[in-house]
């Protein structure tokens, strides 16, 4: 996995959350507290997730072979997908489980030192993996707001991460304050509830990350910024003109895919196109590293069949108007 691939984050996301998961199951022993047992198995599940990150990235790293062509850079989306299905189903599932059982059968908490103890020891250590995870993703995020960074995003583990190490904050949050307010009433329900919060949480942002997962299994294009890169780039010289329409695909993280229509001068001889396609070829993937497959075809430009079609991708000399679906 790359830098970009926040493989530091992830290595500090799992080893507080290990020593998180144990804590917590300690105290859930000592106390009975449901909500311990909840963030236990939440802490439990964030570092299978985090163990899915690293091993979507080191699969990831294998080299093209006949039947996968275009190599396994996709993987890391596969397995940003299972982290958000483990996080629906053994987090947050389990979680709502836990506070139906608790309120349905309330107990007082035992040794409340126990929980609390721990509570106060995991927000430490989480606080850390969230500032790691934050200190990571800056360096990328630029100008962008959060919103936009998780969003568009094309490596998809540092906002697995920060989304996991915010709602275990907040988890912890609420399980502090369904325990402190289990002992201040001394009544067990109010434990419940904090674990029923922590499972709404839970299953909230397992949806968020299914959403964005998926729309990169599906296949993102370049973002606006490199596909107008790409396009300065081909164009350069006597004999590329200008890019009729171009199409471009994330197979991975930092692998791109540029196929594009070049409008090249109609009295070019095929020796000189092809190597102005070369040339045009080596000036995209200077100006964007990560276009590792590239696909141009040359054509010759004509206004009067462009003018034919609103659309400004449309190809010069196809339809007027798209085809009917069928």
């Amino acid at each position: 996995m790359s830098a970009s691939g926040g493989t530091k984050a992830i290595v500090a996301a799992l080893l507080a959350n290990l020593s998180i998961a144990v804590a917590k199951f300690v105290a859930f022993l000592f106390s009975g507290s449901s909500s311990m047992l909840a963030e236990s198995v939440h802490s439990l599940a964030d570092s299978g997730n985090q163990g899915l990150l690293l091993l979507g990235g080191k699969r990831a790293q294998r080299a093209a072979t006949p039947q996968h062509p275009f190599g396994y850079g996709r993987e890391r989306y596969i397995y940003a997908f299972l982290v958000s299905i483990v996080l629906f189903s053994v987090g947050g599932m389990f979680a709502l489980y836990e506070g139906y059982e608790k309120i349905k059968h309330p107990h007082e908490i035992e040794h409340w030192y126990w929980p609390v103890g721990v509570l106060v020891f995991a927000i430490i250590a989480e606080a850390f993996s969230f500032r790691t995870a934050i200190k990571e993703s800056n360096t990328l995020r630029g100008k962008k707001s959060w919103k936009e960074f998780v969003r568009h995003a094309k490596a998809p583990e540092l906002p697995v991460v920060l989304l996991e190490d915010l709602g275990a904050l907040v988890g912890l949050i609420l399980a502090l304050g369904g325990v402190g307010l289990a002992l201040l009433t001394g009544d067990g329900v109010w434990d419940g509830v904090g674990t029923l919060c922590i499972g709404v949480l839970l299953i909230l942002i397992a949806l968020v990350l299914a959403a964005e997962t998926k729309s990169l299994l599906l296949g993102e294009s370049a973002g606006t910024e490199t596909v107008q890169q790409i396009e300065a780039a081909a164009v350069a010289g006597d004999t590329v003109t200008g890019v009729i329409h171009m199409r471009t695909l994330h197979l991975g993280p930092e692998e791109l895919l540029v196929a594009a229509k070049i409008a090249v001068r109609h009295d070019g001889t095929a020796t000189e196109i092809a190597s102005a396609i070369d040339a045009a070829e080596a000036r995209i993937r200077e100006a964007v590293p990560i276009a590792r497959v590239i696909y141009l075809e040359p054509d010759i430009y004509s206004e009067a069949e462009a003018a034919k079609g609103p659309d400004r991708e449309a190809t010069p000399g196809g339809p007027s108007t798209p085809p009917a679906a069928h």
